[in-house]
């Protein structure tokens, strides 16, 4: 059960990062908005990786 849940919060945390980074583009924040599609990408490969079944 604990497992589903921390999937379920990484997915959210991606969700999080994915708004930001389109924040972040739209202010003109490029670097910013280019980094926070790195984290979200690195996170839902660890989610895939460790926490999905």
């Amino acid at each position: 059960m604990g497992r589903h849940v921390s999937a379920l919060l990484a997915a959210g945390g991606v969700i999080a990062l994915f708004a930001l980074a389109l924040y972040a583009m739209a202010v003109g924040r490029l670097g910013i908005a280019g980094v926070t599609f790195l984290s979200a990408s690195v996170l839902i490969y660890l989610r895939e990786r460790f926490l999905a079944d």
